[in-house]
C-alpha cells in the first residue's frame, strides 16, 4: 500500500491482515507501550488509519463495518477528520466500543495486547467477546511508511533538580515491596522511569520521557530495559552498577525467570502483555498500582523548591505577553500562540511546552480542549474574550496556567463578567481552603462549583490534575474532581486549580493556577491540617471582575496575589511590562 491512500484503501489493506492473521476484528487504540497521554510517531496508527488526531480515541474494524469513537471533546475534529463513507463516528461513554463490537456480530476480536492494560481489556470481556492478542500488530504490516521508534539519547537529570537519589529511591520501591511480601514489579510508565532512574529524554512530544520498561526487586535492584543505542557513556555511568541494563528484546526472557514469583503489575498503567507473559511463566500477578505513583507526586524539598524557580521564569513570560497582548491589535490564536512561546523560549532553562497551547478567542474559548488549526484560526477581536491555556517545561518543573483576557478597553460585559467572577470564586474558594490530613480530591471538588451552582451553571470537567516535577504536566494518583480516586492529598503534590465556565458558541472561562500542597498550623486545630500555596504568578484581569459581588475575604486574596505578582515579577521583566505590572495588579475596591 502506498502511504497517500484513502482511508477506505487502508481499512480493505487491514481486513485482509486481519483474515491473514485469523481473526475478523481488531481495536485500535490511541496508544503506544506505555500507555501514556503523548505518544511518538510511530504509535500513531489511529491517524493513520482514520484521519483522527485527537488525543483520546479508538477504532472499531469487523469485516464489514468500521466506526471511530471519542469523547465529548473531540466531536466536531471527529466528523472533520474522518471520512463518512467509511467510518461511523461514536461517542465512547455513550455507546462504547465493546457494545457496538457486540452488536456488529464480531466472533474474534484481535488486539495488540502491548497497547491495552488489563483493565483496559475488561469491557470486552465482559460484553462477552472472545479476545484474540495478536503476536503483531496487524497496521505495522500495512503501513509503509511508518516511522521509526525514537532513539534520542537518556540523559541525567541531576541531583539540583531530582534532589534525592536513584540509588534511595530504588530502595523507597523495593521497601514497599517487601511490606507487600512482594517479590518484584514491572515498571512501564515513562514518568515512573524518569523519575525512579533520574532520567529524561525526548522520545514524546511536551514530556521529557525517554521511553523504557523496568525490573525492580525487593532486593532493591533494578534492571532497565531500553535501547543500547539511547543510553551514552555519561547516562551509564550516572545509573550506576547497581541497575542492569538491557535491551527491550530481554523483557520475555527476565519475566521468564520470574517464574513462581510473585510479581506486582498496576492493571491500569500497564499492558496487558506483561501479566499475560508472567502468568504463562508460572508467576503470581499482582493487580496493584504502581508504586512510584505516590512518592513521585510528593514532590522533595528540591523539587518543590524548583517549582517555584520554575514558575518564576514562566511569570516573566507570562506577564510579558500579557503585557503585549494588551497593546496588540490584528492578531489571531495562532499568532498569539506564538508569540507567547517566543517569551517563553526566551527564559535560560525552557525546554518546551508541556502541552500544546489552547488559545481560544470568543466561541472557540467555549471548546474546553479546542486545538486552533490554520482551518480554524480566526482573529482576536476587541471585546471579546480570549482563553490562552498553556505551559512550559522547566529543568526545574512543570508549568500550567490558564488566563481568560478581555480584550475591550474598559469592563467586560456584564453577563461575561458575572461568570467570570462566579469562576474566580470557586478559584479563590481552593486557593484558600485549609482541610484536614486524608482528605481527597474528590471531597474537595465542589468548594469551587458553590458559586456557579448559586446561579443553576457547572462545567464538564474536573477542578485540577496533578502536575510533575519536569514531567508530565498530568499525573496521577490525585486530582480534583467528582471522579477523582479516592487518594488523600499529600504534602508535596502539586496540582491545579481551574475551574471555568463556558457558554457555547460564545465564549469560555478558565482561570487556572498551580498550587502546592503543605502543611498548616493553627490555633486550636486538634488534628494535622493542610493547605495550598500558589505556584503561578500573573495577574488576573481585572476588567471581568466584578467586585460587588466578592466578599471581603475574597477582594484581600485578589489584592494580596497581584501584591505578590508585582512585588516577585516586576523587578525580572522590562520597564514597560512592569508599568503595566502596576496597573494589572492595582488593588480591587471593596463592598
Amino acid at each position: 500500500m502506498q502511504s497517500n491512500v484513502g482511508s477506505g484503501q487502508r481499512v480493505a489493506g487491514l481486513r485482509e491482515e486481519l483474515r491473514r492473521m485469523g481473526v475478523d476484528s481488531l481495536i485500535v487504540p490511541r496508544a503506544d507501550e506505555h500507555l501514556g497521554e503523548y505518544v511518538p510517531a510511530r504509535a500513531e496508527r489511529l491517524a493513520w488509519l482514520t484521519g483522527f488526531t485527537g488525543s483520546a480515541g479508538l477504532a472499531a474494524v469487523t469485516q464489514d463495518r468500521a466506526a471511530v469513537f471519542s469523547d465529548g471533546r473531540y466531536v466536531l475534529q471527529l466528523a472533520a477528520q474522518t471520512d463518512q463513507a467509511v467510518w461511523e463516528r461514536r461517542h465512547m461513554v455513550e455507546e462504547p466500543a465493546a457494545g457496538w463490537l457486540a452488536r456488529a456480530g464480531a466472533a474474534r476480536v484481535g488486539y495488540d495486547p502491548w497497547l491495552i492494560s488489563e483493565d483496559g481489556l475488561k469491557p470486552y470481556q465482559e460484553a462477552g467477546l472472545t479476545m484474540v492478542p495478536l503476536a503483531a500488530n496487524p497496521i505495522d504490516a500495512i503501513w509503509p511508511d511508518q516511522p521509526e521508534a525514537p532513539l534520542a539519547p537518556a540523559v541525567p537529570h541531576p541531583l539540583v533538580y531530582a534532589g534525592v537519589p536513584a540509588a534511595d529511591k530504588q530502595a523507597e520501591i523495593a521497601a514497599i515491596l517487601q511490606k507487600a511480601g512482594q517479590d518484584a514489579v514491572v515498571i512501564s510508565d515513562p514518568a515512573s522511569i524518569a523519575w525512579l532512574f533520574n532520567i529524561r529524554g525526548t522520545d514524546v512530544p511536551n514530556t521529557p520521557y525517554a521511553l523504557g520498561f523496568a525490573l525492580v526487586g525487593r532486593d532493591g535492584n533494578a534492571t532497565l530495559f531500553m535501547d543500547g543505542v539511547k543510553l551514552p557513556a555519561e547516562t551509564r555511568s550516572w545509573l550506576g552498577n547497581r541497575v542492569g541494563l538491557a535491551e527491550r528484546a530481554a523483557l520475555p526472557g527476565a519475566l521468564a525467570a520470574l517464574g513462581g514469583k510473585s510479581v506486582r503489575v498496576d492493571p491500569v498503567t500497564t499492558p496487558s502483555w506483561f501479566a499475560q507473559t508472567l502468568r504463562a511463566a508460572g508467576a503470581s500477578v499482582v493487580a496493584s498500582a504502581d508504586p512510584c505513583l505516590l512518592p513521585k507526586a510528593c514532590k522533595n524539598a528540591v523539587e518543590r523548591a524548583g517549582a517555584r524557580t520554575a514558575h518564576a521564569e514562566d511569570a516573566v513570560a507570562v506577564c510579558r505577553f500579557l503585557h503585549w497582548l494588551d497593546e496588540a491589535t490584528g492578531e489571531t490564536e495562532l499568532s498569539a500562540a506564538a508569540r507567547l512561546l517566543a517569551f517563553r523560549a526566551e527564559q535560560p532553562d525552557f525546554r518546551g511546552e508541556s502541552f500544546p497551547a489552547i488559545s481560544g478567542a470568543g466561541e472557540n474559548g467555549a471548546i474546553i480542549h479546542y486545538r486552533v488549526t490554520l482551518s480554524s484560526n480566526r482573529p482576536i477581536r476587541p471585546d471579546e474574550t480570549y482563553l490562552i491555556d498553556s505551559g512550559g517545561q522547566y529543568l526545574s518543573g512543570t508549568t500550567d496556567i490558564t488566563r481568560t483576557i478581555w480584550t475591550g478597553a474598559g469592563q467586560a460585559a456584564a453577563l461575561v463578567a458575572d461568570r467570570f467572577t462566579r469562576v474566580l470564586k470557586g478559584h479563590i474558594a481552593i486557593a484558600t481552603l485549609v482541610f484536614p490530613a486524608g482528605v481527597c480530591g474528590a471531597h474537595l471538588d465542589s468548594f469551587a462549583r458553590q458559586a456557579l451552582w448559586q446561579a443553576g451553571l457547572d462545567y464538564d470537567h474536573g477542578t485540577g490534575h496533578g502536575v510533575g516535577s519536569y514531567l508530565a504536566v498530568h499525573e496521577g494518583p490525585v486530582s480534583l474532581s467528582r471522579a477523582a480516586r479516592m487518594v488523600p492529598l499529600a504534602c508535596g503534590m502539586i496540582l491545579s486549580n481551574e475551574p471555568g465556565f463556558y457558554a457555547p458558541e460564545e465564549f469560555g472561562i478558565r482561570i487556572e493556577n498551580l498550587l502546592l500542597v503543605e502543611p498548616r498550623s493553627f490555633e486550636g486545630a486538634k488534628r494535622a491540617f493542610m493547605g495550598f500555596e500558589t505556584l503561578t504568578l500573573a495577574p488576573i484581569d481585572r476588567r471581568l471582575i466584578r467586585a460587588e459581588m466578592l466578599t471581603a475575604q475574597e477582594i484581600g486574596w485578589i489584592n494580596a496575589y497581584h501584591a505578590r505578582v508585582l512585588a516577585e515579577i516586576a523587578p525580572n521583566v522590562p520597564a514597560a511590562t512592569a508599568s503595566w505590572l502596576m496597573q494589572a495588579c492595582a488593588p480591587l475596591g471593596g463592598p
